[in-house]
């Protein structure tokens, strides 16, 4: 056990909370006797976790149904498309989620075996932010992510902090959709697509399920969810989920430690009404790696990282992140006569404190203002709290369904970013040594900014026959920016300055049913992507805001799915085209942004899984990529050619187990201004077991033992640049994790 861990190692308040919260579940116990039902649906084959009954007391969930055929086959997909769906989309159900992913994960790790969809998790999963996640060449920040159709990201540049929010044990189901949806389709990044995360529902029956895990890297987790059943006559039910982890992570001196704890409460109302409460909290104290040279990793090896040294910037203690977030909603969905309402107020906050070595890499010199052989680094803090509403409407007229809504969201920042001497612990004042204040003189920015989004949408759905729909809609999007910086980030000069844009955003679809079991669609649809706040990182925005865009995606796709008790399959071809990508250049000493030309994208994607029979299955997937800059005809970076997976499955009683391997192709990183660094194409193959028996214990009903083994043949291989020095602009890279493993017991009481 290495030092880092050994810094993060502190479980008394999680356990204290576990037992709380056994402690007031344990009564509901007997109410629950009177309250049996149907057990909730879970796994792939749909994302509204409810039962078959009409009753108020099957609540709804909020999240968007995409539904597919009712089948076998669905049950074990590992991803499968949506026989409803306009676009093409992957869902990966509960069961790939809970099998096959480690308990450290993320939701990440579930979109990476989607096609098209590449991902990178240097330190093993969920043991450090994801360095890339890929979809079709566009990057964190170019889509949407939500969290039970809550758009959520940091709103200067749109990306997402993947370790911050929601773990996999509070994830129901991921949804991958390639494209801008229709209308109705929210968020600031519908450039790329959406990532959609579902949180888990409580089920109909009283359930307390306790789970450890262990694995490499000194890696435990501890936690437990409770379901508390209906325990009111009118149906009231909830589920928390407790949970604690630590390692050491794979990377030297790369270590973390996460407390999460997320509770859902569903109470119809009425018959055909349901007010769902929700909310979650995440913790996160981790040290934070930038990469390595081709050189360090040479002489210290594919995992190095951080030192122990604290002379050194690269001293692990020295680079440190300090992470709290909450989210939480209250959602009213109610259905009658023809009319739907759905509604979610929420707010999301996320609280960041980062330390880190001026140049951990080695290629800047010690020295401060206080002594040459001191320490410099840099201290941050950024800190965001969001507040807005969903609202949607939605009335049968005529021979289709009319859709309508408005998404608003508020989101308010600090940043500030100082150097620092952390030898003496003290700031640095080398920034303007002549400022008034110590603050000012060691001051690279402090920022105060704002984002208020206002989106309202119309559609209409026309059911032209019993086989076959048409939906068309356009969205407006109006986006706000506010900076008042007494130090703006780049200038280091004041800025105070505000500024709107606009856009409108066409959609349209056609979905056909050839059969109850095969279905195909069409789309062309407009997406977006709102202007990053880096935009106002220059001394006189105004110089070039006005002729700025926001950068805007055309996308024609075509695709069908088939789904029968046996098979399911997915094939789907799509052209992108990327126009207003913002550039910059410098014009006199000043930088102006302006939009440029863009990328043209296209290519192909296939999913689907077959039932061999005796509980195997065969699960495979592939895409070919294409994505070419208009102005130079180079190959966009980040954009694998090429990924493919290929899994074997076996799932009987109570047995499950898996054989699963991810391919991505040859990739290209832009390193610096004078070349492109190729990647070339890897995969890692992973393997999951486990084992569910009935102990014949009173109060237990099951218990399970399970094992993953990642990267079964140890490929260690660069898989991504992380970045490049800030001396010398050294490319940076990190490589896949070696082989490891997690071995998870869990049960099922009362």
């Amino acid at each position: 056990m290495t030092s880092s861990t050994l810094a993060l190692y502190r479980r008394s308040s999680i356990y204290l909370a576990m037992g709380l919260a056994l402690a007031i579940a344990t009564p509901i116990h007997a109410q629950d006797a009177a309250n049996n039902g149907n057990t909730a649906t879970s796994g792939p084959s749909a994302v509204d976790n409810t039962d078959d009954s009409t009753s108020s007391k099957n609540a709804k969930t909020l999240a968007g149904l995409q539904v597919t055929a009712n089948s076998a086959v669905s049950a074990v997909a590992i991803t499968q498309g949506s026989t409803v769906a306009t676009q093409p989309q992957s869902i990966i159900g509960s069961t790939y989620i809970q099998e096959n992913l480690p308990p450290t994960g993320d939701y990440t790790d579930a979109a990476a075996i989607a096609p098209s969809v590449y991902t990178v998790a240097p330190n093993g999963s969920g043991l450090m932010e994801t360095a890339v996640v890929s979809i079709r060449g566009f990057q964190d920040g170019q889509y949407n992510v939500t969290f039970d159709g809550i758009p959520w990201m940091d709103s200067n540049d749109f990306t997402h902090h993947s370790t911050s929010y929601f773990t996999n044990q509070e994830t129901s189901t991921v949804v991958v959709d390639r494209g801008p949806g229709t209308a109705a389709t929210l968020g600031n990044a519908t450039f790329g697509g959406t990532i959609s995360v579902d949180s888990i529902n409580p089920q109909n029956q009283f359930n307390v399920n306790p789970y450890i895990s262990f694995g490499s890297w000194d890696t435990a987790v501890e936690g437990a969810r409770i379901d508390t059943g209906r325990f009111t006559s009118s149906g009231t039910s909830a589920v928390i989920n407790l949970q604690n982890s630590t390692s050491d992570g794979y990377l030297t001196y790369a270590g973390q430690r996460r407390q999460s704890v997320f509770a859902k409460v569903v109470q119809p109302l009425g018959e055909n009404t349901t007010l769902t409460f929700a909310a979650l909290w995440n913790n996160l104290n981790q040290y934070v790696p930038f990469g390595a040279t081709k050189a360090q990793i040479a002489q210290y090896g594919v995992n190095y990282a951080l030192n122990n040294d604290p002379t050194s910037q690269a001293y692990y203690r020295y680079n440190n992140d300090k992470i709290d977030t909450n989210m939480a909603y209250i959602g009213l969905h109610s259905e009658f006569s023809g009319w739907t309402i759905d509604n979610k107020t929420y707010t999301y906050g996320y609280n960041h404190f980062g330390y880190n070595g001026e140049d951990p890499n080695g290629e800047t010199p010690n020295g401060t203002a206080y002594s040459p052989t001191d320490v410099p680094g840099q201290h941050m803090r950024n800190t965001n709290r969001s507040w807005g509403d969903i609202f949607r409407l939605s009335k049968e007229i005529g021979p289709g369904e009319a859709r309508t809504g408005v998404w608003y969201d508020h989101q308010d920042d600090i940043r500030w970013l100082y150097e620092f001497d952390d030898t003496t612990n003290q700031l640095n004042p080398v920034i303007n040594p002549g400022a008034s204040t110590l603050q000012l003189a060691s001051a690279d920015r402090r920022m105060n900014d704002s984002l208020v989004t206002i989106q309202p949408f119309i559609e209409y759905q026309w059911n032209i026959t019993d086989n076959a729909y048409f939906v068309g809609g356009v969205k407006y999007n109006y986006f706000k920016r506010n900076l008042d910086a007494p130090v703006n980030q780049k200038t280091e000069t004041p800025l105070n300055y505000s500024k709107d844009w606009n856009a409108t955003l066409p959609s349209v679809a056609f979905h056909y049913a050839f059969t109850s079991n095969w279905t195909a669609y069409a789309q062309w649809a407009k997406g977006f992507l709102a202007p990053n706040l880096n935009l106002l990182y220059v001394s006189n925005p105004a110089f070039s805001d006005s002729a700025v865009a926001p950068e805007k995606t055309t996308n024609i796709q075509l695709g069908t799915t088939w789904s029968s008790d046996r098979l399911t399959l997915s094939a789907d071809v799509y052209k992108i085209n990327f126009n207003n990508f913002v550039q910059s250049r410098k014009v006199g000493g000043l930088t102006y942004f302006y939009n440029g030309s863009g990328v043209h994208y296209k290519g192909v994607e296939l999913e689907g899984t077959y039932m061999l029979g005796g509980g195997f299955s065969v699960y495979a997937n592939g895409s070919l990529n294409r994505a070419i800059q208009i102005t130079d005809n180079l190959w966009n970076a980040n954009t694998p050619h090429k990924t493919a997976a290929l899994g074997f499955i076996y799932n009987n009683g109570p047995i499950y187990a898996s054989l699963v391997d991810k391919f991505v192709g040859k990739t290209y990183y832009t390193a610096n201004f004078i070349d492109d660094t190729p990647i070339g194409g890897y995969a890692v193959t992973n393997f999951a077991a486990s084992y569910k028996f009935d102990p014949h214990i009173t109060d237990v009903k099951d218990f399970k033992i399970g094992v993953q083994i990642n990267n079964l043949f140890n490929n260690t291989t660069v898989n991504a640049l992380a970045g490049t020095t800030g001396a010398d602009g050294t490319p940076l890279f990190f490589t896949i994790p070696a082989r490891n493993f997690n071995f998870t017991v869990s049960a099922d009481l009362f």
